[in-house]
């Protein structure tokens, strides 16, 4: 990570940034909004600062909020840079050069509802990108028993409970640590782990109480300063090097970019260069803006323009052309370098998130870079084609791209965490268009998995229904009702399906003689449109006289078309019965005594 875009040798420390990523409703917007209340409450307004998409907490702050389990002097790291980004994960899938945009992430897991689906996919994420990662096992306050005590530490908040109530917990948070353990994770509570490299820390915690975030901000600082100190080494006189974190609209400036930069420094005027498709932008920047300071935090979401920004941190970039900015692309200031080598450098971070799409397939919009190739890679390995794949939101011109798809079931769009804009929604209502929404990656599969298992279905109820089924019935002695025109008979049917409008036929030998077209299926005096192995009914035939082209106790079969026969046998099997099954192989043995190819 600590190879920079620029060879200048590093002269400080920058501050490591956090994720907070879990599942919905277990926590994560909780427990920024107690890190960064509790240290608003101890370092006063001003202490803390509010970046764009982020909060950064410096270290003296983390200090005040730990007591004593964090020491100022031990620590030369500045402090922690926590993002804050919307959508349930995006953030986790934001890129920095060779790796997610995080240095450490917290995994926030309800100790009552242990892992749910977003959780094990956030450990996908976290897995697939190499981050770091601590366990908060969040909302220790809702054991039933539980006596809180504002933010005091988690070891001394559980020593101070009764047993029973530390007998159930201890329950739910092994069970937490058997379910990391299932995913080949060793974790324990953070107090007993030697190696932090080699094992996850657990610590439980209560977003509402405060019990345990002392302990938490003290793990993920002691874990950034041990492991991570190398990797925080930037040059701040350099050019700055960031991540779009989300293109918005922002008033008096029109399309802005709200970015962390996680080395060097951007200033107002500098020239930027920004990842987009299908070339990156080349622009300068109008302004650098920040949120006012926390006191005044409430009015309105004013910014206030500041002249440069150092890393780590959040800013919001005005210039112009951003229209086409993507989330999840580098930011690069081009400094005094060529800017043919800053877009080589941003475009071969955009070829290495790049997604291979397919002649054929289906269409795919995500919120972000980082989320898009999550789901194309979960897709790839669901064996599910993608043609085209893009981030933002579902526009008109997608559900046109979708279109083109060959089969009705590709003819989708599946929006991972993104809007669809009116306009496309219709369009996809009009087009019959499958358009799938869903802020869980497997969730959005599952449903279009389902989808085509529908259209699948149908189409084969489709298909059965237009073909000929197999059936052999016999005429039954003294069950002749009419001799000819339509010849009308009783029959007992001795195998499959029969009905109405189908043509018959007699065997001779191998050879089969056309009979005539059975048009209608009597049913004690009711018309009905099939019947089935064992029924009796009474058939009027067209073609045949009773006594001279048939007659009673001969055996007749429905006759089916070669080519029907062929899909019967091949693709139809399981969809029918199994004495539809056994007439079919009669049937194709008798044909196959004289023509060995025949049906194949």
């Amino acid at each position: 990570m600590s190879e920079h875009d620029h060879q200048a040798e590093p002269d400080s420390l920058r501050t490591p940034i956090v994720a907070v990523l879990g599942h919905v409703d277990h926590g994560k917007t909780s427990l920024l909004d107690k890190i960064r209340g509790s240290a608003v409450h101890e370092g006063e307004a001003g202490a803390i600062t509010q970046h764009i998409g982020s909060t950064a907490v410096p270290l003296e702050v983390i200090s005040d909020i730990a007591g004593e389990l964090v020491n100022p002097d031990d620590f030369d790291l500045p402090g922690l840079l926590f993002i804050d980004t919307p959508g349930h994960h995006s953030f986790s899938t934001l890129r920095s050069r060779g790796g997610a945009l995080a240095d450490i992430a917290i995994l926030v897991v309800d100790v009552n509802d242990g892992f749910q689906p977003q959780t094990h996919e956030a450990m996908d994420i976290l897995a697939r990108t190499s981050t770091p990662f601590i366990v908060a096992a969040n909302k220790i306050d809702t054991v039933p028993g539980w006596n809180p005590e504002q933010n005091r530490p988690s070891k001394v908040a559980i020593e101070s409970q009764s047993e029973r109530v530390q007998s159930d917990l201890n329950d739910s948070l092994y069970e937490i640590i058997g379910q990391l353990s299932s995913k080949d994770i060793s974790a324990d509570m953070y107090w007993r782990v030697q190696d932090f490299q080699k094992n996850v820390g657990v610590v439980p915690l209560s977003a509402e109480t405060g019990e345990g975030v002392p302990d938490l901000l003290t793990v993920l600082m002691g874990l950034s300063q041990r492991y991570m100190k190398d990797e925080m080494e930037i040059d701040t006189a350099g050019p700055a090097a960031g991540t779009v974190l989300e293109v918005k609209d922002t008033q008096g400036f029109g399309t802005t970019i709200d970015t962390v930069i996680y080395d060097g420094t951007i200033r107002e005027d500098d020239t930027i260069v920004v990842g987009s498709k299908p070339e990156p932008i080349v622009t300068d920047v109008r302004a650098l803006l920040q949120p006012k300071p926390l006191a005044e935090i409430r009015a309105d979401e004013e910014f206030e323009q500041v002249p440069e920004v150092v890393a780590a941190e959040g800013v919001k970039v005005a210039a112009p052309d951003l229209d086409d900015a993507m989330a999840g692309a580098p930011v690069r200031v081009v400094g005094d370098r060529e800017l043919d080598d800053v877009l080589d450098i941003v475009r071969k971070e955009l070829a290495d998130i790049e997604v291979s799409t397919e002649e054929e397939g289906v269409t795919v919009k995500a919120d972000t870079l980082g989320s898009l190739e999550a789901l194309v890679s979960t897709l790839e390995e669901d064996e599910i084609p993608v043609m085209d794949a893009g981030v933002g939101d579902v526009a008109p011109r997608d559900v046109r791209m979708a279109e083109t798809a060959e089969t009705a079931h590709e003819q989708s769009i599946l929006a991972f965490n993104v809007d669809v804009l009116d306009d496309a929604r219709q369009l996809a209502e009009q087009e019959d268009v499958g358009l799938f929404e869903h802020d869980v990656i497997y969730r959005l599969i599952e449903s279009y998995q389902e989808y085509v298992e529908e259209i699948q279905e149908a189409q084969q109820e489709q298909i059965l229904e237009n073909i000929t089924r197999p059936a052999r019935f016999e005429i039954l002695p003294d069950h002749t009702f009419r001799q000819s025109d339509p010849a009308v008979v009783g029959v007992e049917i001795r195998g499959g399906l029969l009905r109405r409008n189908s043509n018959v036929v007699a065997f001779e030998g191998s050879d089969t003689d056309r009979v005539g077209t059975l048009k209608t299926i009597q049913d004690e005096g009711e018309d009905v449109d099939e019947a089935r192995t064992g029924e009796r009914v009474a058939v009027s035939i067209d073609g045949p006289t009773v006594g001279r082209q048939i007659k009673e106790g001969d055996q007749l079969w429905v006759e089916i078309p070669e080519k029907h026969a062929k899909i019967l046998e091949q693709e139809l099997t399981d969809d029918i019965s199994a004495d539809e099954r056994e007439v079919l192989s009669m049937y194709l043995e008798r044909h196959r005594n004289r023509d060995p190819f025949w049906g194949k």
